[in-house]
């Protein structure tokens, strides 16, 4: 087994580089062994849009942060306290860091356990303020509490032949999923879902799994609604003057949908031809409450920091937003927010993906690049390509096609 390794590091706004850095060992962040964990060999890692916020200095991300929460792989060494995994498993990595041992864990809450950051609570991989868990854009990774955390893919072959699907399962296709049932999404439901990219598909898509009637997408750039409108989604142009509203009656034939999702959160844009050219990181919550129906929800998996130093405004920077609360309140809406939970979704959605009953890879548009390729990949998507970047350290992907 070489003891080098390489990985995405953070250099500064608009600027990633791939590194040597340390080769993991079963120790966690405050230096504490950890025999509980194991060491993977990386074989999927995604570029998310959540790395691009820190990317672009909108977080307190610090310079050398190590990048990546996306991560499937292969266990190649693994504590005396793993029990339940094999040497040569492969893995999907939820990119909640979760210890299963804490009342939030207990209760499914995996998204703000209480023991892996001193900080706050809730730990993820590569992340701001998540505990200092190096990330997994890197040829080899640690991975804590491997038991609880880590789902075992039942078939290598088959999952070698599937892994441009499951690697998905580690983030976006749980985060729109879980977008979807928070909006309370069922059989026969109008959802409206604010943003095409990645995670705003990834919603849709579970949304026609779990029966949604009619799908829209909205989004300022009208590049990035001409894929979901060629897989059978409604779209809605946001760059035009014609109001949200308007425009979902033209579809439905009334102003309002059953439940919406924010697939955006705060780097959203203002709507109309002038609006569209500004942020206005309210405008999407705003928008959402006005087209939902009365006792209908909002799922919120979009991201929305407590510090934001690029923002438009001080109130901003804090994470203080104009939102219109009373409408809400007025209309009963539920809003759901936080992140994913993603134990709470990830082996249901695998077993559709096994069975076919999801073809998440195509929906999301990925494309495999290698490792030292990252940071174009993050050019490209900060620069709007409609596509989910996933690096291939070791060219297994590559190989494997």
């Amino acid at each position: 087994m070489s003891a080098s390794n390489r990985g995405v590091v953070y250099m500064g706004p608009g600027r990633v580089e791939v590194q040597g850095i340390e080769f993991p060992k079963l120790v966690d962040p405050r230096g504490r062994t950890a025999e509980h964990g194991v060491i993977l060999r990386v074989i999927s890692t995604n570029i998310c849009g959540s790395d691009q916020h820190m990317v672009r200095g909108r977080t307190t991300a610090p310079l050398g942060l190590v990048l990546g929460h996306e991560i499937t792989g292969e266990v190649i060494e693994k504590g005396r306290d793993v029990e339940t995994l094999q040497v040569g498993d492969v893995v999907s990595v939820p990119f909640n860091v979760a210890c299963g041992r804490c009342r939030t864990c207990k209760e499914t809450h995996t998204g703000v356990c209480l023991s892996v950051n001193p900080a706050r609570a809730g730990g993820a991989y590569g992340y701001v303020d998540m505990g200092g868990w190096v990330g997994g854009q890197a040829e080899y990774v640690m991975v804590p509490y491997a038991d609880f955390n880590l789902l075992r893919f039942p078939d290598r072959a088959q999952a070698m032949e599937k892994i441009r699907d499951l690697t998905c399962l580690s983030d976006i296709l749980p985060t729109g999923y879980h977008g979807a049932v928070t909006a309370g999404v069922g059989p026969g439901s109008t959802v409206y879902i604010a943003g095409a990219g990645p995670v705003g598909l990834a919603a849709a898509a579970s949304a026609r799994l779990l029966g949604a009637a009619c799908v829209i997408i909205g989004d300022v750039n009208p590049v990035r609604l001409e894929h979901p409108r060629l897989l059978g989604y409604e779209t809605v142009d946001l760059s035009l003057d014609a109001t949200l509203a308007e425009q979902v009656a033209q579809i439905l034939g009334t102003p309002e949908v059953d439940c919406a999702v924010d697939a955006v959160g705060f780097e959203a844009r203002g709507h109309g031809h002038e609006g569209a050219q500004h942020e206005a990181p309210a405008t999407v919550l705003n928008s959402l409450m006005e087209i939902t129906r009365a006792a209908g929800a909002i799922g919120i998996p979009g991201l929305y920091v407590t510090d934001d130093p690029g923002a438009v405004d001080e109130a901003a920077r804090r994470g203080s937003l104009s939102v219109r609360l009373g409408l809400g309140w007025a209309k009963s809406h539920s809003f759901f927010t936080g992140q994913t939970p993603v134990m709470k979704y990830n082996r249901a959605l695998m077993q559709a993906i096994l069975w076919d009953r999801i073809k998440i890879a195509d929906t999301v548009g990925v494309e495999v690049i290698s490792l030292d390729d990252a940071p174009k990949g993050y050019e490209a998507f900060d620069h709007g390509a409609p596509r989910k970047y996933v690096l291939d350290p070791h060219s297994l992907l590559r190989k494997a096609a």
